[in-house]
């Protein structure tokens, strides 16, 4: 049982692992363009999440969870953690970072990044009205809470993987552990969790390095732009725009 979940674990935080080998550091810190190299890792964790569901073994996981965890388990900060990496991306500068742009593209990417990975997250909800382990819905692959912290944290790591490696990274930490809570509150199996998480770095990291409206100068007119998680009722993220 142990053994199963160490695995689930070993799954959810090897995006950050191998972050951390010994080629693959430099290379994504002075690679400055969109190869294919940069899209393995989130397409072995959609293939992992797609070959894994509705298979025992995501089952079995599961109810592993659930066991050690204690079948009363919840916690919230999951709808909180999964916007960590915006706080990181606005406050960096302010640590002593250099970003790769100014707050306006930077927002323009979050909103683009999380508009189309938003896009895939409920068309596939919707296609494939896989049932929570909970019971609740028939929205359960992938996980959307996974999806939008590692789409966050790729945005953090475009952002800064040149000024320091280890901070541009550690938004991955935050995510990992906004999957790991999506099974421990019983939401999602881990195969949504792997899917999401690879769809959130995919077209995180996409839709950094393409930068939609980067040769726009949108700053030379002082604007100013945040964005902002909303927390209530919805869960969501708001743009703040200021002339």
């Amino acid at each position: 049982m142990k053994s199963k979940i160490i695995i689930a674990l070993a799954l959810l935080l090897s995006l950050k692992g191998n972050a951390q080998q010994k080629d693959s550091i430099p290379f994504l810190i002075k690679e400055d363009k969109l190869i294919y190299k940069q899209f393995v890792i989130p397409a072995v964790l959609i293939s992992g999440g797609l070959i894994m569901k509705n298979t025992p073994m995501n089952t079995n996981l599961q109810f592993d969870f659930r066991k050690v965890l204690g079948e009363d388990f919840h916690n919230k900060i999951d709808n909180y953690i999964q916007y960590e990496a915006l706080l990181q991306i606005y406050g960096g500068r302010y640590l002593g970072f250099k970003p790769k742009h100014d707050v306006l593209h930077q927002t323009i990417n979050i909103v683009v990044s999380n508009a189309i990975m938003g896009g895939i997250v409920q068309t596939m909800k919707f296609s494939f009205k896989e049932l929570r382990p909970d019971g609740t819905d028939e929205l359960s692959f992938p996980s959307g809470h996974t999806a939008t912290a590692f789409t966050n944290a790729s945005v953090l790591f475009y952002e800064y993987k040149e000024a320091n490696i280890w901070y541009a990274s550690s938004g991955y930490l935050f995510a990992a552990a906004t999957g790991f809570l999506r099974i421990a509150n019983n939401k999602h199996y881990t195969s949504d969790v792997l899917a999401g998480a690879g769809i959130g770095t995919a077209v995180g990291l996409a839709v950094s390095y393409w930068s939609p409206f980067k040769l726009l100068p949108l700053g030379k007119n002082k604007n100013h732009a945040i964005i902002y998680p909303q927390i209530g009722t919805n869960y969501g993220i708001g743009l703040l725009l200021k002339n």
